[in-house]
């Protein structure tokens, strides 16, 4: 099979590229370059995409004989994942822009040209486990990205190869040292790729600009001003603006954001849990939509925040009714719906969160469940 390795510069790549070439794959190598203006060096874990990382892929490649190429996406990744989580944030959503990057860049664009020039799949270092078209947890629960490739259809997984994913980080990077790659012990990337300060306020000021607003609590009393709601996030506690805590001594979280007035409220940690999450642009790794209610364990951020639920399809969406709260659930999130076999690493679907609902619900779906 002729595959195409997508080689960041990273260890994981690397070990998922070298890996596809011992499985007997005719392997070409390609470095996206994302950024209009790369910097030479990275910042310790912070960005990638340097010409740095474009110089660690191509020495991969070359320890592994392989053709290497660098692909220009800048403007591509502008528009379909920097532009978008942007705007996302403008309208009082907290977007996962590495999962827009696997929607659009790497699983859409990339594959799509590769398929064109005759490659059968894209190989890349993700950690996850795809088994018979079916995606799954990686076996490092630490390093799992089962959540942000949740949003690939059946048709782009059936083009993807995860060859990593069924190994602990720490023997990825023994096996890369043991090869002879010089990234076996480079540090992995942290933070937004095309946040290299790690300073996400401050990127967004300078994208969006000054638009004030007030902090209010529950009873819409005026606590501090603001200069745009891109500053917060549901959930968020520190970097309020405000003098101290409630009047009770506890602690203050972001508790709503309304863009058009600029208001973002503020309240408990109590007033933070959701019980029915409703999202747009449902995505079924089958392919299609099941059939009435379904038991499964939803995740709502990208490391932790799960729950069993009931989800159905909706209207192009999903609804999830928990069957215990969560908190700190964001519009503009992804929710991912897994098995809730006795593994539940199976992923059955996801939708981008759209809307959230505090009150309590009742038990009837669960019965409509057990009635089938």
């Amino acid at each position: 099979m002729r595959v195409l390795a997508a080689m960041s510069g990273g260890v994981d790549s690397a070990v998922a590229a070298a890996r596809a070439v011992d499985a007997g794959h005719e392997v070409v190598g390609v470095h996206l370059a994302l950024s209009a203006t790369p910097g030479t060096l990275r910042t310790g874990s912070r960005g990638c995409c340097s010409k740095e990382d474009a110089g660690d892929a191509r020495r991969a490649a070359d320890v592994l004989g392989i053709p290497f190429y660098v692909w220009d996406f800048a403007d591509r990744f502008k528009e379909d994942v920097i532009d978008d989580f942007v705007a996302a944030y403008a309208a009082g959503e907290t977007p996962n822009p590495c999962l827009r990057c696997n929607e659009k860049i790497k699983f859409s664009a990339l594959a799509d040209r590769a398929v064109a020039l005759g490659f059968d799949a894209v190989v890349t270092g993700h950690y996850a486990r795809l088994e018979d078209g079916v995606l799954r947890r990686a076996v490092d629960a630490d390093k799992d990205q089962s959540y942000v490739l949740a949003v690939l259809t059946a048709e782009q997984l059936s083009r993807a190869m995860f060859p990593v994913g069924d190994t602990p980080k720490p023997q990825i990077r023994a096996e890369a040292a043991e090869r002879g790659l010089a990234v076996a012990n480079k540090p992995d990337s942290h933070d937004i790729c095309f946040i290299p300060s790690g300073d996400t306020r401050a990127f967004l000021g300078a994208k969006i600009g000054i638009r004030p607003g007030a902090v209010v609590d529950a009873e819409g009393k005026v606590l501090a001003e603001h200069e745009g709601v891109h500053g917060f996030t549901i959930g968020q506690r520190k970097g309020l603006g405000l003098a101290g805590p409630a009047a009770d001594g506890k602690p203050r979280y972001v508790t709503d954001i309304d863009p058009a007035s600029g208001t973002v409220r503020v309240g408990s940690a109590e007033d933070l849990r959701v019980w029915t999450v409703r999202a747009e642009r449902a995505i079924w790794t089958s392919g299609s939509a099941p059939e009435g209610p379904i038991e499964c364990v939803a995740q709502v951020r990208a490391h932790g925040g799960t729950a069993p639920a009931i989800a159905e399809a909706v209207d192009g969406g999903l609804e999830v009714r928990l069957r215990e709260p969560l908190t700190g659930v964001a519009r503009g999130q992804a929710v991912v719906l897994y098995r809730p076999d006795a593994l539940g690493d199976e992923v059955i679907g996801s939708g981008t969160i759209s809307d959230t609902s505090r009150e309590p619900h009742s038990a009837d779906d669960a019965a409509r469940v057990e009635a089938r």
